[in-house]
């Protein structure tokens, strides 16, 4: 696209999305990815109620439903007898429109991506390769390689990193990569299977040091195969085959393999980039953090970052006010940074447990959590703190420098709770953030003055009759919040005099 104000480089999901929402919101946007086509097998798997949300806002999340595979259960297998299932359902109602676990590979995933981007005018450009960036201080200059072995050298206003692991951006910026890698290597692999795991739920084996995850696949006696390879074989990586694979759980869970799909091989990593920006240079998804594939976190937490970026790239981009403008860029690093923290250090512990070897380790996958998780998912606070943190609605930017303010349970930097509609009502109040714009909700009765300041200022005001669910959620009855964009709070307890200071 001529005189684009973006350069996307790679085009997995999260480059997919940013350049979505860019175009979704006006912004010229190009998007290069040096492969010549998309991949046609994945590792990412599972589309959380977070990521779902946001795809809602994009027109998305209904194909992903209709597309993917619902699954409401995990069994836990100790040699070779199933000793727990965790029926968790939809342990999100009344959280979130998506209160179940969804499959859907990301092959799959990308090219609806790249089908909906297309509807909104934007074309992969493949095989296209970046060979340098020049941040000027004013914008960024691109050396491209194109497949005609010509060079092209464009100018852009700001430059995504999206590039994957081995991310080319995060080198030319001096991110660095610290973190480390897990000793054991891993498989991942699609089957034509027959046994007790084609049920449509999830599978976990865990004993021994072995590792062993079947996840459900769309149609009858597929699924995919998450385990470790035999240690023996583990020096040959780069010629390994199914028969490499460690069969003590696949046994023992009574499986029959009828055919190998695909299958590859791949070491676990645990790194977070230093910075996630560099001046008009952004990092996100794998390019600015990697980490173990426990919960199925990773494809999720870089849409996470994109639509982070996107919103506030637009923002900028359309002329926000100069000083809104600033906080903008600058929140995305610190709001992106310490998630992505936190999460390689959560999913590193619970990685550990369940590949340790060692008598306690080996206990505790045994007799301990299968003994205490079904007692766990009985509580229906423990079960709606674990969705709450897997489906990452639980996370905030509350110690942001666009967030402020309290009105009831309700902060500044809050995901927007989501209220049930009534029965028969045709909208909820997500609803609104289909626009992919600021807004002011207000549970009740917006004051006057309120509104015409948002008049004056082209901020829509929602007004929602208020209902005791409200309450429940953590709303005040006829406060103010002020919603960003991407769904979050950013200022709880608004009314005209902090809107003005807010908005300069």
């Amino acid at each position: 696209m001529a005189n684009a104000e973006v350069l996307v480089v790679g085009a997995g999901p999260t480059g997919l999305v940013l350049a979505l929402w860019l175009a979704r919101s006006g912004v010229p946007v190009r998007i290069i990815d040096k492969l010549a086509e998309p991949g046609t097998t994945s590792r990412a798997l599972v589309v959380h109620a977070r990521t779902l949300e946001l795809y809602r806002q994009l027109g998305l999340a209904d194909d992903v439903v209709s597309l993917g595979v619902q699954f409401d259960a995990v069994n836990l297998w100790t040699y070779g007898r199933r000793v727990a299932r965790a029926e968790f359902g939809a342990i999100g109602a009344g959280l979130t429109p998506f209160p179940h676990l969804i499959i859907f590979p990301q092959d799959q995933h990308e090219r609806l991506l790249i089908d909906h981007l297309k509807r909104a005018g934007v074309t992969v450009e493949r095989p296209v390769e970046l060979l340098h960036l020049d941040d000027h201080g004013d914008g960024v200059r691109a050396r491209i390689h194109h497949a005609d072995a010509t060079v092209e050298e464009s100018e852009f206003r700001f430059v995504a990193g999206c590039d994957g692991a081995r991310s080319l951006v995060r080198e030319i910026v001096g991110a660095g990569f610290p973190g480390g890698t897990y000793d054991r290597m891993f498989y991942v692999a699609d089957m034509t299977l027959h046994g007790p795991v084609t049920d449509h739920e999830l599978h976990v084996a865990l004993d021994d040091a072995d590792f062993l995850a079947v996840f459900p696949l769309k149609g009858d006696n597929t699924g995919r195969f998450i385990g470790t390879v035999r240690e023996d074989a583990e020096r040959r990586h780069d010629q390994l085959t199914w028969a490499d694979v460690s069969q003590r759980a696949v046994d023992r869970m009574h499986i029959s393999v009828d055919r190998v799909n695909w299958f590859s091989t791949y070491h676990v990593h645990h790194r977070v980039a230093r910075h996630f920006r560099s001046g008009r240079i952004f990092l996100l998804g794998d390019a600015a953090h990697i980490h173990s594939p426990v919960g199925g976190q990773g494809m999720n937490t870089g849409i996470g970052d994109a639509v982070n970026l996107a919103w506030k790239l637009a923002a900028v981009i359309r002329a926000a006010p100069p000083t809104l403008a600033a906080r903008l860029l600058d929140s995305y690093e610190p709001e992106r940074i310490e998630f992505a923290h936190r999460l390689v250090a959560t999913t590193d512990r619970a990685f550990t447990f369940v590949t340790k070897d060692g008598p306690i380790a080996r206990f505790m996958r045994r007799r301990g959590l299968p003994a205490v998780l079904p007692l766990l998912l009985r509580l229906n606070a423990v079960r709606r703190f674990m969705f709450r943190t897997i489906s990452q609605t639980l996370i905030h930017y509350r110690h942001s420098a666009l967030s402020d303010g309290q009105a009831g349970s309700v902060h500044g930097g809050d995901r927007l709770p989501w209220i049930r509609p009534d029965d028969g009502a045709p909208s909820d109040n997500f609803t609104p953030l289909e626009s992919l714009d600021w807004q002011v909700h207000v549970y009740g009765e917006p004051p006057a003055d309120l509104q015409a300041w948002c008049s004056g200022a082209g901020l829509p005001v929602h007004a929602f009759p208020w209902r005791e669910p409200m309450r429940h959620a953590g709303f005040v009855r006829n406060a103010a919040y002020l919603v960003r964009p991407d769904g979050y709070v950013a200022l709880a307890g608004a009314d005209a005099a902090n809107l003005a200071q807010y908005w300069r």
